[in-house]
């Protein structure tokens, strides 16, 4: 099993933005798109073992951790093709691949699976869901609305990110502690730096712009294999709807002893669950 510091790191110019990501392992591609207000990090205990029969790919997303933070370019198809030129740059551009989303980066991998149909031939999504589907007050969330108003956010929180960013580990987890100390100075560092909290609110500031895409992308449903998986203890249900209403071939499930940071809160159950569903896919 790869050791968690041997992990390899590196950055790529793509799609007029550079991106850090993270690799491990050999075999077939599996990219790892996170969520916030996290970072590839979130991925950090179950890179190793998925790596023993794939080769792994977590990219910092688009003004996210370690990657550039333009001005510009933060609806979900914009960052989707980010993701599929690293995939490029990295070797990959020829093979079909893998594709988990979690939080904003489930509509990221949705939009990458539905611009680029012939190349992935999975996918997994976590506790999100997809804006302009189902929408039944999904941006009625106070901190959708708050992270949307342009500029205040930053100014309110500024100073304030670790205990700001706190407050959504522990009221999102089932389990708190499974996000600990070292997680969370690790995020708070890449939310604290120049750009840091402006790259994460523009995730929500594009939600009117996603919302006609995947209203769009949805007229032709995916007719790949899906999982879709939420926390018991946060999103439930939702995944599952959201991509069934957008797809022909989904299989969902509830997490128990989880919350919204299931690759954190349940790891080796997560890596279980994704490897039987992408060898039942093969």
């Amino acid at each position: 099993m790869v050791a968690r510091d041997d992990l390899e790191h590196g950055q790529a110019r793509v799609n007029d933005t550079k991106l850090h990501y993270v690799t491990a392992g050999d075999g077939p591609p599996l990219v790892l798109c996170h969520g916030w207000p996290q970072t590839w990090y979130e991925w950090r205990d179950v890179i190793p073992s998925l790596a023993d029969d794939y080769t792994v790919i977590a990219p910092d997303l688009r003004g996210l951790g370690d990657s550039a933070t333009p001005t510009s370019g933060y609806d979900k198809d914009t960052v989707a093709t980010d993701v599929r030129e690293l995939v490029a740059h990295l070797g990959f551009g020829d093979d079909r691949i893998a594709l988990v989303g979690h939080d904003w980066g489930m509509p990221t991998a949705y939009a990458y699976a539905a611009q680029y149909r012939d190349e992935v031939r999975a996918l997994c999504v976590l506790e999100a869901g997809l804006p302009g589907i189902n929408e039944d007050g999904k941006k009625k969330l106070w901190h959708t609305r708050f992270h949307g108003v342009r500029d205040l956010p930053e100014r309110l929180v500024a100073g304030r990110e670790r205990l700001y960013l706190d407050w959504f580990y522990k009221e999102g987890a089932y389990d708190p502690s499974a996000i600990d100390d070292a997680a969370r100075d690790e995020y708070v560092r890449c939310y604290s730096q120049a750009g840091g909290l402006r790259g994460g609110f523009e995730y929500y500031r594009a939600y009117e712009t996603d919302a006609e895409h995947n209203r769009a992308h949805a007229e032709d449903p995916l007719e790949l294999p899906v999982l879709a998986l939420g926390g018991a203890a946060s999103f439930r249900e939702l995944p599952i709807r959201d991509m069934e209403a957008v797809a022909t071939d989904v299989e969902g499930e509830v997490v128990d002893r989880a919350g919204h940071w299931i690759p954190e809160e349940r790891p080796a159950y997560f890596v279980d669950r994704l490897t039987t569903f992408l060898d039942d896919a093969a």
